[in-house]
């Protein structure tokens, strides 16, 4: 009889930096039909679950605990016995103080299979990203892991106290905020300078990533002062002093800055990498969702009669992968565009439908329908069949001006954007916590979406201290229209254009 009970992964999910991930955890992510995680594995890991995939959040933070370490341990045991494999996702290394040792035994004992994938521990991942090396010849060649909060209900402790103050190690010290000061005192007391240097960094390798330091003597007060909390990691040793000479995580342009993004989430891939390698803390929240039109028959027409068209106009990347879905949905393929001609707007919506095997006939100096007029203008378009497929609202300037120029086009929708407002209640939470940098729109209708989540507040008062970034003139003109300058408007109306823009104002700030 074949065996049908699921493996549990027990995954080191790493850090915080989803980049730190490992290729095979990434693998067992993509998997697995049930991921259960932690409160310190980064929820980006969760794009990396199948959508059919049963999500099982078990986090556990300072004595809030969603389920019991035991009833993880059976929740594992349940879902495997159903026949399912299971992606356990554990903030670090699961052995690394990540109490996968216990989950792994519950395991055994209950004949379900589990492998170990093991990840970044924060205890070496958290210095690093602080410019804090755990090791250095300099300084010292070896390195203690301890546990900052010992289990309570072992009858006696195991903290070697006298060995960790005369140790030239450097101590890591994980879980332990609270215990910062009962650490400190027992460190001193048993013989450990009180000059010796220490640091905690709270969130590391993220853009929250916060760093205290100080010495023995002064680190308690520091942190009271930087109302530091968990989850946070004490590092004791001379390598802590290195840190002045060797930080570089939060030297980046844009480090800490929480920025908002509202742009439709399956579009906002391309500004959230480009602003975290930067250093920013990204919030995606986004206001509109792209979606086809609710009547695809005009588009489906249009195709089915695609050899009477001269010429194929592209205003966005949205544009184009409708189109070509639709054209592929019809069962053809790119063969029957053969005679037409192409025009985009912008250098992304071309690099689009060269993914499809199409170079663009005109590209226009810049990024806006009136460039697409002025570009025609050399050409001959009186009595040309024209095809524009866009969102459905747009602005009219370009099928009216190219009809004026005698030719004969057809606009018909491709796809909508319509408004999304889940992250509605976060998004006002955050402005009246004062917790958003910048906002960025990056079209008119991620601006009036945004706008609408604002209806029943006093925009104005919500958006007193945040920096609006516009990709260009039109996005900007919307923002106007409901009373928002702009504090940024992108020179060069693209993603990277909006990014660039953002840099020269942080620097021109300083």
């Amino acid at each position: 009889m074949i065996d049908k009970t699921g493996t549990v992964y027990l995954i080191g999910a790493g850090p915080g930096d989803p980049g730190l991930l490992t290729i095979k955890a990434k693998e067992h992510i993509e998997t697995a039909d049930v991921v259960v995680y932690d409160y310190l594995a980064s929820p980006f890991l969760l794009n990396y679950a199948r959508k059919d995939a049963q999500i099982i959040y078990v986090g556990k933070k300072g004595g809030d605990h969603t389920l019991s370490q035991n009833k993880i341990n059976l929740l594992l045991v349940e879902k495997a016995r159903q026949g399912l494999n299971v992606a356990r996702l554990k903030g670090g290394d699961p052995f690394v103080f990540g109490r996968g040792g216990e989950e792994a035994q519950m395991l055994l004992s209950h004949k379900v299979p589990y492998e170990v994938v093991p990840g970044v521990t924060s205890a070496i991942a958290a210095p690093a990203y602080a410019g804090i090396p755990v090791t250095h010849r300099d300084h010292t060649s070896f390195v203690s892991f301890i546990t900052g909060h010992e289990d309570p209900t072992k009858k006696d402790s195991s903290m070697q106290w006298d060995v960790y103050a005369k140790s030239n190690a450097t101590l890591v010290f994980l879980m332990g905020v609270k215990n910062l000061e009962n650490i400190v005192k027992n460190l001193i007391k048993n013989g450990k300078s009180s000059d010796t240097p220490v640091a905690l960094v709270r969130w590391g390798t993220t853009a929250r990533q916060k760093t205290v330091t100080g010495t023995l003597e002064t680190i308690v007060e520091r942190v009271r002062q930087a109302r530091l909390k968990s989850p946070a990691i004490i590092v004791i040793g001379h390598v802590v002093s290195l840190r002045d000479e060797l930080s570089w995580f939060d030297k980046k342009p844009l480090f800490g800055k929480r920025i908002v993004i509202t742009r439709a989430r399956a579009q906002a891939s391309g500004l959230v990498s480009k602003l975290s390698k930067l250093g920013a803390h990204c919030i995606e929240i986004p206001t509109i969702h792209i979606a086809p039109p609710e009547d695809t028959a005009p588009l489906k027409e249009s195709i089915k009669n695609i050899k009477n068209y001269d010429w194929l106009i592209f205003t966005s990347v949205n544009g184009v992968k409708f189109f070509f879905d639709t054209l592929f949905d019809m069962g053809l393929d790119v063969r029957v565009l053969g005679h037409l001609k192409f025009a985009c707007i912008g250098p992304v919506t071309k690099e689009r439908l060269k993914d499809y095997g199409i170079i663009s006939d005109i590209l226009p100096e810049t990024y806006r329908a009136e460039s697409v007029i002025d570009a025609f203008s050399t050409l001959e378009i009186k009595d040309k069949k024209v095809l524009l497929p866009r969102a459905k609202r747009a602005r009219t300037i370009l099928p009216e001006k190219l009809t004026k120029m005698g030719a004969r086009l057809d606009e018909v929708t491709a796809y909508e954007t319509r408004i999304n407002d889940k992250g509605k209640e976060e998004l006002i939470s955050l402005l009246e916590k004062d917790e958003i940098d910048v906002i960025t729109f990056t079209s008119s209708s991620t601006v009036s979406n945004f706008m609408s989540h604002l209806e029943s507040k006093d925009a104005g008062k919500l958006l007193k201290n945040v920096i609006t970034a516009s990709i260009g003139p039109i996005t900007s003109d919307t923002a106007r229209s409901f009373d928002i300058e702009p504090d940024i408007e992108a020179k060069e109306y693209t993603i990277q254009g909006l990014v660039d823009s953002l840099l020269i104002y942080y620097e021109s700030s300083k």
